[in-house]
């Protein structure tokens, strides 16, 4: 059985831009690179041909990455949801121990930024926040110790 891969519609509309990009633009950007470099003649001491097929390489090897995402991603649409719990894709505000608000969206591996607020779902503040309520306390482990919250918002935008 295949295992599904969550991801938000804007996370999935990324990977699909940059798959595209990538076949369209970069791949035969290279192959043209790859051939002016053929033409200056002996290979074996040719740094343009050695540095394009190392980047033909990644490209490849990042479009074989790419296409196993999508081909196994669950799109989900927050503003498909609802409810109480705290679900995948939903907007969570959380008051610290010093009731300073930071608010996170539960998005997917290949989505993170945590300077705009996403956070994955396997991370330690996703999964500590994933099925609780509003209202709920959590207590997260992080690399600067136990931290504490509470859930004073739950959106689904």
């Amino acid at each position: 059985m295949v295992e599904k891969v969550p991801m938000t519609v804007e996370g999935h509309e990324r990977l699909e831009a940059e798959l595209k990009t990538l076949k369209h633009v970069e791949r035969p950007a290279v192959i043209k690179a790859i051939e002016e470099a053929r033409a200056h003649g002996d290979l074996s001491e040719n740094a343009e041909y050695h540095a394009a097929k190392e980047r033909q390489g990644f490209i490849e090897s990042r479009i074989q990455d790419l296409e196993g995402k999508i081909s196994r991603c669950e799109v989900i649409d927050p503003r498909e949801l609802s409810g109480e719990k705290i679900l995948f894709a939903a907007t969570v505000h959380l008051a610290d121990e010093e009731d300073k608000i930071v608010k996170y969206q539960i998005v997917g591996v290949d989505e993170v930024d945590v300077a705009a607020g996403k956070i994955s779902y396997i991370s330690p503040i996703g999964r500590a926040l994933i099925g609780r309520k509003l209202g709920d306390e959590i207590e997260v482990k992080t690399p600067r110790g136990e931290t504490y919250y509470e859930i004073t918002q739950i959106d689904f935008i």
